[in-house]
């Protein structure tokens, strides 16, 4: 009796601790982007590439379009903005922060500060 004492204890332990585990990763979904890292989707913005560096370039459709997509989470598109594939040279930070305005995105994150940056 004693022992399926200890081992419904130690059952209702794990529980409680995957209970919070699972809890709180589904609370912050991870980060900026949920569970997706800012960096790999850096990396599907290949499309808006000259777009970052000239503001009078053509935005391609792809790039509008999952401009748009990051763009329902500002924190996120800030992060994609921010990271580490965003600051090779050539990207020019304001020119990539204009692209939603550019892409006509109603819904953009107007006025949201992104580090020294603000999206127009």
């Amino acid at each position: 009796m004693a022992a399926s004492m200890k081992m419904f204890h130690l059952f209702s332990v794990v529980l409680v601790v995957l209970v919070l585990i699972t809890g709180l990763s589904e609370v912050d979904g991870g980060g900026e982007c949920g569970m997706a890292n800012p960096e790999r989707e850096a990396l599907k913005l290949a499309s808006c590439a000259s777009a970052t560096q000239n503001e009078r370039a053509p935005v391609d459709r792809r790039c509008c379009a999952h401009v748009k997509r990051l763009g329902k989470k500002p924190q996120c598109l800030c992060a994609v903005m921010l990271s580490h594939l965003s600051k090779r040279p050539g990207i020019r930070p304001m020119c990539a922060m204009s692209i939603p305005k550019r892409c006509n995105i109603a819904d953009r994150p107007i006025g949201y500060r992104c580090g020294a940056f603000m999206f127009p």
